[in-house]
């Protein structure tokens, strides 16, 4: 099964990292993008661009609306993602445990529907 595994964080305690500290985090990330490479469970992985890069889009009554920025004002905001493939909820939490960024920052561990079946949403 497919999990996604959001990486939050406060972009500016981030982005305030000493370059010590941020060079470091990126050593730890890079290895455990190796590990989880090599273990079978990566699909995918990329960073995201800072939130205030982002755009929110809604329709409503057929007219598009469009924000700077994210969603909702948070304190941290979505830094980038990785797909895993792993048996269950249980095993999808082992492997973001074992991510760095859980250390400085939040990781959500959220199911990924298959779009083929939709008639069982």
């Amino acid at each position: 099964m497919k999990y996604l595994c959001l990486l939050y964080f406060d972009e500016h305690e981030l982005y305030s990292l000493p370059k010590h500290d941020m060079d470091r985090l990126i050593d730890d990330q890079l290895a455990f993008d190796r590990d989880v490479t090599g273990s079978g469970h990566l699909l995918n992985t990329n960073p995201l661009e800072p939130a205030k890069a982002s755009a929110t889009v809604r329709v409503r009554d057929g007219r598009i609306s469009t924000t700077d920025g994210p969603f909702a004002e948070t304190k941290e905001q979505i830094c980038g993602y990785y797909l895993i493939d792993a048996r269950d909820l249980n095993e999808a939490i082992r492997v973001a445990a074992k991510m760095p960024a859980a250390k400085l920052g939040t990781i959500e561990v959220r199911p990924v529907r298959d779009v083929r079946k939709w008639s069982e949403w």
